[in-house]
This record gives structure tokens, sequence and C-alpha cells, in this order.
């Protein structure tokens, strides 16, 4: 396997370790969609490197984010202030220098914790989707149970049209998030009509959830009162101290109301986020733009009150829509034509065309990893921990030219960069940070994270060991939102549901079932009859308690034995992302699930130091 200057692999290994070589066709157009690098490009993009590293340059001034100096002759100080710094060199070179600490930051005790998609999370006061004071009745609920943190899905935004994207895992921006999760009752100088608070009581006692008509209600209600007080005290001053990217989400957001959410479609001068044309129009519609910030400034508000001084781990998307903020705004980074996705395997004969553009490794450099740096700090903000979906991308990424995932390569990314930036925010931010590395994980990505102090991503589901002999440096965990439940995979029904969709053979199924059953049961051959689901989840969880992973996490939908998963990838007419809870997030204390698994797990973090912090 060769990778050349594009950072293009010629061949690549599926998860049979089978070998295939990629059509030069596929490697000719991803050179033309990548581009010619700068020549100067290693002379002027960032070092990245720890306090005490020798650097590719001798003689130079580093000036500090604080404004100190730091004369450097060919190595770092050890003693080096870790940050964002600028390094000038004699013949006047000037370039970003990243000073980080080598490993991100870990607990010093071990804890176990819930995962939840906050959307299904509905409470008594929810409009119909689950939102931040539902995420703070989890939250207390999790505390009292003694647990050590929440996990929930992306929180980020999508497109402020009537017609809302489902899919957590495709928003318009990392960096803001999704305003269908504002609870409206906690909305300053909000006033509910009765027709409103009926509303309420109808989207909440749906059977699906329905984000057009929840957005519908909270955009009509959020606009009134902003209307009726458009300078709340301590708003615009927040909002200033936000910045560029602030403004151009706001921009981005109004101008998508009048011309849609793909800013591809848009009139040619509003497509430049810094032209004249869209300062123009943001200040011809300085109400609109507001309205989108002040929105932003309420979610700010409501997460910190929602996660407390509980750690809430939040999910950061593989990518972005290509027709959203961020690609709006870092149009110049990303990759036009091509999308990522991942190529044929085990689970998917066809690949998968996940539908965000990829960034252009060489341009990230360029734009002195901006768009990264702003993602993660944004995803981590306020909640103490970070969930890098699909973390393998930092490393390589399935590119897929023209929609067929089949002919597709994998492009390279500057992973050692990457991973130290990672670890410079989640020092700051005191966050701890997992990597879903499930399913193709190259050599020495695994090896790679540990070093890093990303923690590894382990479960039940997919692991050949017992959960006892599981790292300590990981989440340990039954399933995620993709895989079958404990309910679902116990009483058959996820089989037959994927046979009905078509997203599996039966035979095949059954056999992968009995597989996983093998880890709750006695006998390898099946389940004993006379357990019932509400034993299952139990033993699933008992034998999950026995791990030494740092943290360990239980869904509330195998606690409360829920079967169908919330999303089967693949299945487009399956109702994927909208189906609720099947208990109210205040009644949660009181099942009989919820105590089992707490009382399972709590065990699991009893046994005192984990791996230390950073």
């Amino acid at each position: 396997m060769s990778t050349d200057r594009w950072g293009i692999d010629d061949r690549w290994l599926d998860a049979l370790d089978t070998e295939h070589t990629v059509e030069q066709d596929t490697i000719d157009r991803l050179r033309e969609v990548i581009g010619e690098p700068p020549a100067d490009l290693e002379d002027t993009a960032p070092i990245v490197a720890v306090p005490g590293d020798a650097l590719e340059v001798d003689r130079a001034l580093v000036v500090c984010e604080d404004g100190t100096s730091v004369d450097v002759d060919g190595e770092l100080p050890e003693d080096m202030p870790l940050g964002y710094h600028r390094i000038r060199t004699p013949d006047g070179r000037d370039r970003l220098l990243v000073v980080h600490p080598g490993r991100c930051w870990l607990p010093d005790e071990r804890s176990w914790g819930w995962a939840v998609q906050l959307y299904a999370a509905r409470g008594h006061g929810s409009a119909g989707v689950g939102d931040l004071a539902d995420l703070r009745t989890v939250r207390e609920l999790a505390q009292a149970q003694g647990a050590g943190f929440v996990l929930v899905n992306p929180l980020h935004a999508v497109g402020p049209g009537p017609e809302q994207e489902d899919s957590p895992y495709l928003p318009a921006t990392r960096r803001f998030r999704n305003p269908v999760y504002l609870r409206l009752d906690d909305v300053p100088g909000v006033q509910l009509t009765d027709d409103d608070r009926a509303r309420v009581t109808e989207l909440n006692a749906a059977e699906l959830l329905d984000r057009d008509a929840t957005w519908a209600l909270k955009r009509a209600v959020l606009q009134r009162t902003f209307d009726a007080d458009p300078h709340p005290e301590g708003f615009r001053d927040w909002w200033w101290h936000q910045g560029q990217a602030l403004q151009d989400w706001a921009n981005w957001a109004a101008i998508a109301d009048e011309h849609g959410a793909d800013w591809h479609t848009w009139p040619a001068g509003l497509r430049d986020p810094h032209g004249d044309a869209v300062r123009e129009w943001s200040t011809a519609h300085e109400p609109q733009v507001a309205f989108h910030a002040w929105v932003q400034w309420l979610l700010d508000g409501q997460l910190t009150d929602a996660t407390g001084d509980l750690t809430v781990i939040q999910d950061l998307p593989i990518g972005v829509s290509g027709g959203g903020a961020d690609a709006w705004a870092w149009q110049e980074v990303l990759a036009e034509g091509v999308s990522v996705g991942a190529p044929p395997d085990a689970f998917n004969a066809r690949g998968q065309d996940w539908g965000s553009p990829p960034l252009v490794p060489w341009r990230l450099r360029a734009a002195d990893y901006t768009p990264f740096v702003e993602s993660i700090r944004a995803t981590m903000a306020g909640a103490g921990g970070l969930r890098i979906d699909h973390v393998m991308g930092l490393f390589r990424l399935w590119w897929v030219p023209g929609g067929d995932p089949t002919a597709g390569a994998y492009v390279r990314y500057p992973a050692e960069d990457l991973l130290g930036i990672v670890a410079l925010e989640s020092h700051r931010a005191q966050a701890v940070v997992v990597g879903e590395d499930l399913g193709t994980v190259e050599d020495g990505v695994r090896e790679a994270m540990a070093e890093h102090g990303v923690l590894s991503y382990r479960l039940l589901w997919f692991e050949d060991d017992a959960p006892a002999d599981w790292p300590a440096a990981a989440m340990g965990a039954i399933t995620t939102h993709d895989l079958p439940t404990v309910a679902g995979l116990w009483t058959g029904s996820d089989v037959a549901e994927q046979v009905e969709l078509g997203t599996g053979e039966r035979e095949q199924l059954q056999k992968d079932r009995q597989q996983l059953l093998a880890h709750l049961t006695e006998h390898p051959d099946g389940p004993t009859k006379r357990m019932g689901v509400a034993k299952a989840v139990e033993r699933a969880h008992a034998l999950l308690a026995t791990a030494p992973c740092l943290l360990v996490s239980a869904t509330l939908d195998d606690a409360l034995g829920v079967e169908r998963r919330p999303n089967v990838p693949g299945a487009m007419e399956r109702p994927n992302w909208r189906l609720p809870l099947p208990v109210a997030v205040e009644d949660l204390a009181g099942h009989r699930g919820v105590r089992a698994v707490a009382r399972a797990l709590r065990v699991s973090s009893s046994g005192g130091s984990g791996t230390g912090g950073a």
C-alpha cells in the first residue's frame, strides 16, 4: 500500500484483511478535487508539538497567546506554556505553533453513566421532542443514583426551515446548537397562549416525534418573544463576545430563512460569507440575524443549567451537511463533489455514503486547523466531555466521488496534529474524550489513541473477549444507537424488523443473534427460555459491570426494555431518530429497570481510582 502526495491510498484492506486496489479513475478524480498543495506548505503550515520537542526551525521568537515572548533555538523549553502561539523566524516567516500536553485530560476515578438520545427523552413539559429541561431531569437522576456522567447524541443545529433534518449526525454546523432543544417555559419573557399549551400537549402525546411540527410551534413562540424584546439584558454583550463564528452562523440562518438551507442555490453574491453582499444583507436584515444569535444565547444558558456540575459527554458527528452553515463559512477548505462514507464491509456490502463533504487535508493545514479547532471546542463547551464519532476519521476517511461508495478511496489526514489539538482542547476544558473506534480499525489507530489519552469504545455486541478482559482506557457499553437493544435481541424482534426492512438475510441475522446471545447465557446455543426481558437486561448489565473500563455506560432504551433501536442504517422508510422513550423522564427514577441497571453499574465504579488525570 502506498500513499501519494495528495494523501490518497492506492489500496485498502477490508474487515477480512482482503486487499483491494483503487481504480485509477477514482484516484484521478480525487486528485482533481484535492488540488495541488502550495509549494511552501511545509514552511507555512502549523507546527504542533509538546514542550521539549525538537523543532524543524532553528532560532525563532515565539509570541504566546498572552502576549509574552519566548526565544527558542532548535527545541521548545520544557516549561513552554500550552496554547496557540505564533512562531517567527529571522527570515520573516510567521506560522502557528500549537503546544499541547500530549495526552487528553482524564478523570481520577472510574464512573458509570447513562447514554440518552435526548430528543427521545420526553418529559411532561416537552413539546414533542426531549429538550434541555429533560436533560436536566436526566442529569439530576444520574447524580441521585451516583452516576458520573451522561452521554448525549449530537445537539448541533440544522437548517432553520420548516423541514427539519431528523438525523442528529447530519447537522448544518458543529459549532452551534439546535433550538428544537429549547424548553419554551424557560425562555425569559415567554408567554404561552392556551392554544400553544394545547399544542404542546398534543405533540407530546404523539406516537412518533415530529420535528417539523415541534419546530413550527417553537419558532412561532420564539419569534413572538424576541419581537417583544429584542434587547434583553446581557444578550447583545454576549453576542459581541462570540466573535465572527456566531455572526457567520446567524447570517447563514437568516439568509436560509429567505433563500433555503443550501447556500449553493442562493444568489451569487450571498454565496461568499465575507463578501460585500453578505455584509450589506446582514445590515439590512439586522432583526432577522439578531433573532438567530439570540436563540443561541438562550441555548447557551439552558445547556449550562441542564448540565450543572455533572460531566455531559456530547457527540461530535463526522461532518456537516454540504449546504449548511459550516460548509458555507469554510467552503475553501471543503472538497466539492465528494462525500465521506465507508467502503463495503460485512455490515453493508454496498458501502455507505454519509452525505458530508470532507475537509481537504492540506487546505485544513493551510487554514491553521481552524474548522477542526472550533468544532472540537464548541462541542466540548459547557459539558465536560466529547465522544468523537468515527474517530478513525482523524487518520483517514473514505472519500466517495459521484455517490458510489464502492468506487471510493481512503484519504490520509495529519492525525498526530489533530490528536494534539484534541489533547489541548481537552486539557483546557477538563473534558474526557472518547473515540468511537468501531468497525474496521486499521493498525496503529488504537495505539495512537491510547498514547494521546483518547478512550477507546468497547461494546458487548462487538467484542469477543469478556468485559472483564476489556482495557481500562476505554468506555464500555452494551450497544449504540445503530445496534440492537438487549430487548430487541432477546425477543428476536430486531431480526424480524431487519428482515422486513430488507437490511439483512434472516439466516445470517439469526446466526449473528445467537453469537450475541452467547454473552448473556450459560450456553452458546441460545437463551434460557424461562428468562424474561427484564432479567436479560439485568444480566447484561451485571456482565458489563465487570469491565475495568474508566467509563461504563448504559442506554435508557435498554433499562426501559425498548425493543426497537433508535436507528437502522440504510432503512430510509423506517422512522429512524423519531422513536420516543416509553416512559416520561420525570418517571424514570421509579422505573424498576432503571433502578436495576443503576444498581448493577454502581458496582463497576466502586473499585476506586481509574487511570488518573492527565
